[in-house]
This record gives structure tokens, sequence and C-alpha cells, in this order.
């Protein structure tokens, strides 16, 4: 057997723990049932350094988790000033004491040994230790440089998932205020900028409907590419414990593979990858064909249904099983599920979000929970889930292409507003067209337009498509790249400047979950060497800029954290993401879900109880786009269509994929997630327990395909693409026949050769350019593939 960890699940304050578990083998621990209605039991989860306990520890300090998008509550143990493990908080409305593995053992990538301390720059084609004054001296002298040349067009930026709401406010701030660049975009465009789009085109704005405390109360709940066991594990144990009470409730799983989800699920739905707006379409058809529509609530709250039923009505189960490759009673089975739940909680992730017509597949889920009139009410509502720990605030504070704020782009009167609030002139702030997504960034910074591109916290160099492409265009001798991290990733060995940035648990911020909720990390403990946090780098690039509002005072006027945060709470009143009533002193109790205001101090649970939505055409963060081509709709079609603001019925044909499997390549090769892995593995491939659980990259095939291809269990085996080739070994599994599936976690920084020449398992060296015509989103699940053994036979 595993050994257990030292240290794991030590008896906490009088609170029930699990001190027997192995949490690599069994990463979601023994059941604490209860039914609907109860709230849902306490379990504290612990895990410290070797030969330490809890009275060893000389503080904790509250934080929540950054390596999933849950947003568990949990302490950092700091003993003599390192951090040295870490705990659940039992009173946190998120996860009530659980953490998920990789919370548990994650907290030592901050005390790895390959820290970036100095700042370093490129001399003769080598990154060398510099001084801070000397690489900020470059990155401000080539901004100067740019803006006087070619204008605010030629500078780009980057950011991530990852970092802190005042970080994110600060960067929009500098990026669209200061400079005046439409050239902003977080990695969040990667994994969930459909989440945002799919709100934006029902509700007329981004913003969670539903809450997890839902999942206490649902009798059917229905994941739509949504592998929450692995992706939001303390989730699937709340799920879990549901399903081991009385009255638990129904599962619809919809994934081509048989995950942990799949195994539990009432109803189990494989379909062909790309397939998923012709899934969603028959499931409406059946909803409205027998009649499961709350039609008192559709005429009264939404506007749309007329076309949407008669587009699905040429959606009969027969069509769809054709296209989706799943039996047509197996799709009855499901609607049935849909259209007789009581209280139906639908979530959403990235089998939707990264395949063809991500949008369009998502929004129809929505409208399911629209059609069922299931909104607002306990057990009853749709999460389109994030993927990262931050990503609700990368969009929230307009650092991913999105207005600060939930602002419209389009709506004059919006920009006006935040150029109030900047003290600037609304001129100054790129509203002329659509803000630029990552995708466009970095086709300008391949043609030359753009020359500058400020990377922060995360690996493009691993997590975008077409990696050959993408280490072309970051090596390009006339784009100037920043690179601001904590380690040297295969994205930093590129760049022209790297920034050495503070790691979550060495700086103060807050950040908002996938249920909106916000919670406070405090600094436990100094970064090491020069490093800085991320905030602090781009304040002391605004003052070397001497960017000034338009009394000639410096800008951004905030400091440090909290008056950065004092400042975002100005910039969110009266917007959906209010957070106006809280503070630090606050948020040290425990999280609060927006929005937050005076007059509701407690924060709101869920949105929409009254049947209102943010979506009046004042209010709205945007106006709509056509959910095939992704064209804008304008401001007057928007008001002719929903003058009232209600929510949006959204109908969208089937249209297959831009890439189809074929003779040469016949497989489907989608990408995705394991649950002791987070992205490119810079926090957890350092981290001795989950790099090991998960040491190398696999490819999942089905029984049927590996006796066809002559393949065995662990054997080398070679996907090739269009694009490239991947080794990995094989596992044979439960997915459908015709796919394969490889964890994106894996680049090359540790085989030895960060260039990407050597070691062939970046599974984004066989995605395509390609990405969703509404939300920009990157469609790495829509390659034609082949698979053939590659070590003659060795095991």
């Amino acid at each position: 057997m595993r050994t257990k960890p030292s240290g794991f699940g030590s008896r906490s304050r009088g609170y029930d723990t699990d001190v027997s578990r192995d949490v690599i083998a069994e990463p979601w621990g023994r059941r604490t049932p209860y039914g609907p209605g109860e709230r849902w039991p306490v379990r504290v989860d612990s895990h410290l350094a070797e030969g330490l306990s809890e009275e060893d520890v000389d503080r904790w300090v509250p934080t929540a988790a950054v390596l999933h998008s849950n947003g568990d509550g949990m302490e950092l143990a700091v003993k003599d000033g390192r951090i040295v493990g870490v705990r659940g908080r039992a009173d946190d409305r998120v996860n009530h004491g659980r953490l998920d593995v990789k919370d548990l053992f994650g907290w030592q990538a901050n005390n790895a040994g390959d820290r970036l301390t100095v700042p370093l720059v490129r001399r003769d084609g080598r990154l060398t230790e510099a001084s801070w004054d000397e690489a900020m001296g470059l990155v401000v002298e080539r901004s100067k440089r740019l803006l006087a040349e070619q204008g605010p067009g030629a500078l780009g930026f980057y950011t991530s998932g990852q970092l802190f709401c005042e970080e994110y406010y600060t960067l929009a701030a500098i990026a669209h205020g200061a400079i005046g660049t439409n050239h902003l975009d977080g990695n969040t465009r990667l994994c969930t900028a459909t989440a945002a789009a799919a709100l934006k085109e029902t509700f007329g704005c981004d913003g969670q409907p539903a809450s997890y405390t839902d999942v206490d109360h649902a009798d059917v709940i229905a994941l739509f590419g949504h592998n929450v066991a692995e992706t939001q594990s303390v989730l699937w144990m709340r799920i879990l414990d549901r399903l081991a009470g009385p009255e638990p409730p129904a599962l619809l799983c919809v994934d081509p593979r048989d995950t942990p989800v799949a195994r539990a699920a009432t109803v189990h739905l494989a379909p062909l990858p790309g397939t998923n707006v012709a899934l969603m379409n028959g499931l409406l058809h059946e909803i409205i064909a027998h009649e499961w529509v709350d039609h008192d609530y559709v005429r009264e709250h939404t506007v749309g249904y007329d076309d949407l039923a008669a587009l699905v009505a040429d959606y009969p189960p027969e069509r769809v099983a054709e296209i989706c490759g799943v039996a047509p009673e197996r799709i009855r089975e499901a609607a049935a599920l849909l259209g007789r739940a009581e209280r139906l909680l639908c979530t959403v992730l990235q089998g939707f979000y990264q395949s063809a017509q991500a949008t369009a597949a998502a929004v129809q889920v929505n409208n399911v929970n629209l059609l069922r009139g299931m909104l607002g009410k306990p057990g009853c509502g749709v999460l389109q889930m994030n993927g990262q720990p931050t990503a609700e605030n990368t969009r929230e504070c307009g650092a991913d292409g999105d207005l600060t704020g939930f602002r419209n782009w389009a709506n004059d009167a919006h920009v006006a507003e935040l150029a109030e609030l900047w003290n600037l002139d609304p001129l100054q702030i790129p509203h002329y067209s659509s803000p630029t997504h990552a995708m466009q960034i970095f086709r300008y910074a391949e043609n030359g337009t753009l020359r500058m591109l400020w990377v922060s916290a995360t690996n493009p160099a691993v997590s975008l498509p077409e990696l050959r492409r993408i280490r072309s265009v970051l090596s390009q001798e006339r784009l100037f790249l920043v690179v601001q991290d904590a380690f040297r990733t295969e994205t930093a060995e590129l760049a022209d400047v790297v920034l050495p940035a503070a790691m979550w648990g060495e700086k103060t911020g807050v950040f908002t979950n996938a249920d909106r909720t916000v919670h406070l990390s405090d600094k436990a403990v100094e970064p090491p060497g020069e490093a800085k946090p991320d905030l602090d780098i781009w304040l002391d690039y605004a003052r070397r800029m001497d960017f000034r509002d338009k009394d000639g005072q410096p800008f951004p006027a905030w400091h440090d954290a909290e008056s950065a945060f004092e400042a975002w709470k100005r910039a969110s009143a009266g917007r959906p993401c209010d957070y106006s009533g809280l503070s630090y002193e606050k948020l040290r109790q425990g999280g609060v879900q927006w929005p937050c205001t005076p007059e509701r101090p407690e924060g709101t649970e869920r949105l929409y109880t009254d049947g209102k939505f943010f979506a009046h055409p004042d209010y709205c963060e945007a106006y709509g786009r056509d959910l095939i081509t992704g064209a804008p709709a304008e401001p007057e079609e928007y008001r002719a269509a929903n003058p009232d603001g209600k929510a949006m019925l959204k109908a969208a044909e089937y249209v297959e994929p831009h890439e189809t499997p074929s003779a040469e390549y016949p497989f489907a090769l989608i990408t995705g997630r394991t649950i002791y892995q987070f992205h490119t593995r810079t926090k957890t491939g350092r981290t001795p327990e989950l790099r090991d659980a998960a040491p190398e990259s696999w490819v999942e095939v089905s029984e049927v395909d590996a006796a066809k291809h002559d393949l065995t269990e662990g054997e080398l085996a070679e996907i090739t693409t269009p694009r490239g080739v991947v080794r990995a070994r094989v596992r044979i599994g439960g997915i459908r026949e015709g796919v394969l599936f490889l964890p994106f976690h894996y680049g090359y920084w540790d085989t030895g050769d960060p260039a990407g020449q050597d070691g062939h398992r970046a599974a984004n060296e066989l995605t395509r350019t390609d990405w969703d015509p509404v939300s920009k989103q990157p469609l790495f699940k829509t390659a034609a593939a082949a698979i053939a053994s590659a070590d003659g036979g060795e095991r």
C-alpha cells in the first residue's frame, strides 16, 4: 500500500477528519452522506510537511485554492517564514473543510529550488541575470519607442486566470486606459471564454446564475462536457455525498470518455466530438415535444421561443443519433431526466467549450433551464463553469477582452462611465472595434503589427494550439517578448526580458471562484530573492512610464493591494459584479458571493430569483452575436428584439466541424486534464506527490480500437495529425470508439529541452489553429488523428 503522507488528516479543531485516506489513490476520500435540503457535513482535510504537527505551526493564514476553479477555502501553515502545509476551512461555504489533492500538495511549489529570484535579460542570445532597473529600463524604453513610432496597437498583453482581482484591474487600467491598446486578453480565452459568451448570449451579461449549494437541493444534476471528478474534485465530493445519502439525485453525463462521472451517472451519453449542438437540439426537441416546458415562465421571462421550437423540430432522436453516434433511446432517456426533473442543476465545461460550435452548444444548455423554468430557486440553475481559480476576475476586471465591470464595449455611456472612474478622456479607451482576442493577438505578432508582447503567469509555448507555429511566433527577432512568471517556463526561455514574480501565499489579494464566491488570500511569506507581486511590477511600470490622468496625477491612482481593491469596488458598484459591500476585513471571515452591496452585505446566493435579468439594452454587457457566424448584433437590433431585457432563447443549426476523421487520420482527437496536474505543470510538476502520480503523458484508446491497431496497454504509441507528432504510452479504457484522448499538461521543461525539439509529448503539437466564432475560444477537441505503435512491441 502507498504510505499515507505525514501530517495528512491530523485531528483539527475537533472537526471530523479523514485520517485513513491515501489521497493519491483515493482523491475523493470517504463519504459523509446527506439528504436533499440538508447541510453538507464538515470534513477537514489537511497536510503538513513531514514531521510537523499543527502544534508546530507558527500561524495559519487564510486563502483559497489556486490549482483549480472550485475556490476551496483553506489556510496556509507557516513556520520559520516558510509555507509548510495547508488545512481546509471548516466554515467555508464552498468546501466545508475538504481539499482537492492538488490543494493538499501543491503549496510545495512555492518552496521549489528553481524559482526565479532575479530579472533576466537576453544578451548575445542568452538569458543572463540583471537588476530590476536594467530589466524595467529595457521594457520602458521599448514601450515608449513603439508608442512613438507605431502607436498603442504595437503593444499587447497576455495574462492568466491565476492572478488576483487587484492585479487584473490594474493591468486593464494600464493597457486599456493609460496605453490605449485593444490587445489585452487572458489565457481564460483557452478555457472559459465560452462560459462568458454563453451567459452573455442568454442573459445579456456574464455571471453564474446558480450556486454550489444547489447540489444540496437538486434531484437531477446534468453535466455537459464537465468531468467534475477531476477538474473540481471537491464539488464532486459534494455530489458523491448526495449520491450516498437518502433521495439521491439522478445524474446525466455527456462525455465521450468513461470518466468517474460517467460511471456514477444514471444516463451517460458519449457523442462523437464536435456534435454537441446536434445532441442538445435533440434533447430540446424531446422536451418541447413532450410538453415538459414551463410555458408561463417562458412567456413572462424570455424571448425567442417560437424560433427555437421551429428549429429543434428538425432534430428528432433518430436524426441526432446518426450525427452523434448515440442510440435514439438513450437520447430519449436523457431528455426524460431533464424534462421530468423538479429541481434541475446543469453544469458545463471544456467538453463543450473547446469543441466545435462551442458557444452555440453551451447556449442550448441555458435553453434547457429556461424552458423548464429552472432558475433562481434552490436546486435549480446553470453553472457555465470556469477552469482556473481566478478566471471570473479576469472577465470582471476587463483583463480578457471584456470592458471593466461587465460594461458594454459597444455602449458609449458605459465607456464614458469607465473614463470618468479613471479620470481619462473616453477617446483614450479603445472601443472602435471588438477587443482583440488571444488568437488574434498572436496573429498580429506573427505578421509583425504587434511588436511587444507582455506575458504574465501563463505558458503559451505549451498551452496554445499548434505549438510549432507558436514557438516560431514567440521566437521572432522583431517581437520584444516580456515574460513575468515564478519559474523559467518554456515561454520564458524565448523571452527578451524575464521578470521574477511572487506566487500565491507571497502577496495579498482577492479572487473569485466559479459560483461567484470571493475569497481573500493574505500574504503568508516573503517571495524569494528579488521576486515581486505582479501588482507591484505593473505599478512600477506605470510610474516609470509616467502615466497620468486628465488632471496630471499619476495613473493608476492606487499604490498597493488594498487601495487597488477599494478602487475596484468603486468600478464594480452598480454593475452585476458589485463588490461595494465587501472589505478585506469581512473577507477574512470567509468567502462571500457577489453581488455584495451595503444593502445586501451577506452577498447573493443565486441570480435571477425574481425572473429579472441583466439584459436591458441600457445595462447589458453585450448585444450578442450570431451563433453560427459570430457576427455582432447592432444595438438597435438588440433593442428591437429584447426591449424589456428578458432572457434570450437562441437557436443554432448543427454545423460539421472543420476537420473530421478521414482514411489517413481516422480518429477524433480530444485533449483534457487529469486530477493530479494543472495546466502546463509549472507548479504541479514541481510537487513530488503530484509529479509522481502522473509523471508522463498517455493516450487513451478504446478496447476495440486498440485491438484493431494492435496496441497493448503501456506500449509507446505515436499519435499524428497534420500539425505534428506526439509519443505517449497507451491506456486502454472506456473511451468511445473512434476517439483518442491526450492530457494537455505535458511540455518540455523537465525533459532537458525547453525549446521543444525533443520529447514530443505536448498534446498541443497536434491541435488546430481554429476557434469558436462567438467566444473565440480555441477548439482543442476537433483534430483528426492517426495512431500506431512506436516501440516495436516493447512494453
